[in-house]
């Protein structure tokens, strides 16, 4: 397996790549060359050329994890090279493009997009809970994604905007968890932190409403600056019961004083939070790819997370609940 990016997240995947017993991490390639050679030699691999990358001739399979513009013309030229390939999402920053890129590379081997949540181990307690009917019908969803700090601007600048960048994974974890793809949006945001935020047409704190098809509510707040930590949970409240994945502190230690409790905090950043699910993301790809197993989440998938990314957005645009449109595959012919 070959892994395309040496920045922050190839990094994060390199380390799990070069432990993972399944996998023969074959060697790194980036646009930046001394980045890449300084990547490999941290873990003992080799050195391509971007153009060389996929050409390995036992290779199976590769990693993205490129900057985002790159990601597209990285999956035809894995699909091309008949590898399979775990992506970082987005798949494309414009959803047009991103679906002809997913009707053109989709078909025999498998693709993979790394909305990591998914592999949370609570997170999927709750999916679950909710999809064996343990809490009856589910009714309503709340969750919460809030960050420590405001990203640099120029990141701002490129992301996407919140819903495409942040709120994006909740999207799919929503999919997820009810079974049900929603049929509309309203979002509603502010901007607290940096008034150039509204130059970049982008929020810092959001509020989100989905409804489902069956009539289920998921409500989900963003916030990109909190001044206490990292805080995510999902709450899924069904017929029969409730069940909750809450904060994660860094501890589970409690102190008791004479006039006070004191609590362990919450992780000071989202990697510290969600970093194991890259390792169990990376796992479920292995077993997929050498056992022939269902893989998932899909390019399909990554898909309506983003078409639902986009309504949120216009909706933060017009003020009103938007109709999502979600995309057709033909098939490249």
């Amino acid at each position: 397996m070959t892994l395309i990016g040496a920045g922050f997240i190839g990094a994060v995947h390199a380390t799990n790549l070069a432990a993972h017993p399944g996998v023969e991490f074959v060697g790194v390639a980036d646009i930046d060359a001394d980045r890449a050679r300084a990547l490999a030699d941290r873990h003992g691999t080799q050195v391509f050329d971007l153009a060389d990358a996929m050409n390995p001739a036992d290779l199976d399979a590769v990693l993205i994890a490129s900057s985002t513009d790159t990601h597209a013309q990285h999956l035809r030229t894995a699909a091309a090279a008949g590898l399979a390939c775990l992506c970082e999402k987005p798949i494309d920053l414009d959803l047009a493009h991103a679906t002809e890129v997913v009707a053109e590379v989709g078909g025999e081997r498998p693709m993979m997009v790394d909305f990591n949540r998914r592999f949370d181990r609570d997170y999927a307690e709750l999916h679950r809970l909710a999809t064996s009917g343990e809490l009856g019908t589910v009714e309503l969803v709340g969750m919460t994604t809030r960050g420590p700090a405001l990203p640099p601007l120029d990141y701002i600048a490129v992301s996407g905007g919140q819903m495409r960048d942040q709120t994006v994974h909740f999207f799919d974890l929503a999919r997820w968890i009810t079974g049900e793809d929603p049929e509309s949006v309203y979002a509603a945001g502010s901007v607290f932190t940096d008034p150039r935020m509204s130059d970049l047409g982008d929020v810092d704190t959001s509020v989100v409403t989905l409804r489902m098809p069956s009539g289920t509510l998921v409500q989900i707040d963003s916030v990109r600056r909190t001044g206490y930590g990292y805080d995510e949970r999902i709450e899924v409240l069904g017929s029969d019961g409730m069940a909750e994945s809450d904060r994660q502190r860094t501890g589970a230690v409690t102190r008791y004083g004479r006039t006070s409790v004191t609590l362990d905090g919450l992780h000071p950043g989202w990697f510290e939070r969600v970093a194991p699910t890259y390792r169990s993301a990376l796992d479920h790809f292995v077993a997929a790819v050498s056992t022939g197993t269902p893989i998932g989440p899909t390019l399909s998938e990554a898909l309506k997370a983003q078409a639902i990314a986009e309504a949120a957005t216009r909706s933060l645009s017009t003020g009103n609940a938007e109709t999502i449109v979600y995309p057709t595959l033909t098939p490249a012919s």
